[in-house]
């Protein structure tokens, strides 16, 4: 016992929790079973790595942004959006993703386009991508305010080495020339190396009104479109067809 504790005392100042939450566990299992010291070690470190790469999970998931739902082990697979049960699993097999393919999800408001995308972006991460889930809106301001903040200019240099970024409601309001560019430029300077996902509710002729400027749209769509998965989802909002009640039901 006074040994174990002594063991227990050191991983916590080596920050070895993986093999301090399971010693105990392991310790009985290699006693019952008569397993040699090599076996034991390596159990240990097996540990030790799981809990590792847990915790890795953890913190890239919290950096991503990702949205509250973002599980598609969850989806419900009787929504009606033309969406098949097939094709999001092949879309979470992310053969996409590995050669180098954004996809565009369009639709109207509530059609299921965020969830899919932010379930995109988690299954990326557990598969060890460097993926980020960014609003329009969050995405924006990031480029406007990293000369200005260390927060901004930290999240700018996450997202410029990304392999995956979603950009939810792209064109969801008119943009100033300026911001207009600085997207522009910024997806410009990564669009090579980085896949992205992008949904959005408006018609790539709509892109032209929303930026002001029909040459910059076009330079916009060519960088996105050019290896691009377009997908058109339909149906009635997911939202509105599960809306909530405070009220009992009545009779």
């Amino acid at each position: 016992m006074e040994h174990t504790e002594e063991i227990l005392n050191y991983c916590r100042q080596l920050r070895i929790g993986g093999i301090a939450d399971r010693f105990n566990e392991i310790v009985e299992k290699s006693e019952s079973n008569s397993i040699g010291y090599l076996e034991f070690t390596l159990q240990l470190l097996r540990a030790e790595t799981a809990h590792r790469q847990q915790n890795d999970v953890k913190r890239r998931r919290k950096l991503a942004g990702l949205p509250r739902k973002s599980d598609l082990d969850g989806y419900d697979h009787s929504f009606e959006n033309g969406m098949s049960k097939i094709r999001i699993n092949q879309l979470r097999e992310l053969n996409w993703l590995d050669q180098g393919y954004n996809l565009m999800l369009m639709g109207p408001s509530g059609v299921g386009k965020t969830m899919l995308a932010g379930g995109l972006c988690a299954d990326a991460i557990e598969k060890g991508y460097k993926a980020y889930f960014r609003t329009m809106e969050e995405l924006v301001n990031v480029l406007k305010l990293k000369e200005v903040t260390r927060s901004a200019l930290t999240d700018y240099k996450r997202l410029i080495k990304a392999d995956l970024i979603i950009i939810d409601d792209i064109m969801l309001f008119p943009m100033e020339k300026n911001m207009a560019l600085a997207l522009f430029n910024f997806i410009n300077q990564v669009y090579e190396n980085t896949c992205f996902i992008i949904t959005t509710n408006k018609m790539a002729t709509d892109w032209a009104k929303m930026l002001d400027d029909e040459v910059l749209a076009t330079a916009l769509l060519d960088r996105l479109l050019f290896r691009c998965e377009v997908i058109n989802l339909s149906g009635k909002s997911y939202r509105l067809k599960n809306r909530k009640t405070f009220f009992d039901n009545e009779n």
